[in-house]
């Protein structure tokens, strides 16, 4: 059982979402002044207030709708999606696909140029001249172990 656990942790995918939680929550402090001191106050000299708690609020009755709260948060997700995304992601992921390109064997390498390369008229026609010798076989009533060249 605690080797199952061990193994669980120990994968690449939990490790990276708790070093993601971890460094997401030192990142929230950042950002949290960023939106506080520069953002609220440049949108709350657009709007005339001083933050941006104090801009579109629409009172129903004795409830308050503080349309300026959700945009703050709404800069805040944004803000931090954009750092993560760009300081945190891309670089990552720039890093995994060099260390595949790198844990490649020169056979994989090889066979995976291959791949990518369309037949070429040569073996289009070798594989022409199978099928046609394979059809004669079977109309003849041969049984084909292996394509035969064709006589002319």
């Amino acid at each position: 059982m605690i080797k199952g656990f061990k193994e669980f942790i120990l994968r690449g995918n939990v490790i990276d979402l708790a070093v993601a939680v971890v460094i997401g929550a030192a990142f929230t402090a950042v950002v949290n002044s960023i939106v506080t001191n520069i953002f609220n106050p440049l949108i709350g000299a657009i709007f005339k207030a001083e933050t941006l708690d104090g801009i579109a609020i629409v009172t129903v009755g004795d409830a308050q709708i503080k349309f300026g709260s959700v945009l703050g948060a709404i800069i805040q997700f944004l803000l931090v999606a954009i750092v993560v995304y760009f300081v945190f992601v891309v670089p990552i992921n720039h890093l995994k696909k060099a260390a595949f390109a790198l844990k490649k064997t020169p056979a994989e390498s090889l066979e995976e140029q291959n791949e990518e390369l369309p037949p070429t008229e040569t073996e289009l026609l070798i594989q022409i001249r199978d099928l046609l010798a394979a059809e004669r076989a079977a109309a003849a009533g041969e049984s084909l172990t292996s394509p035969t060249t064709p006589k002319h």
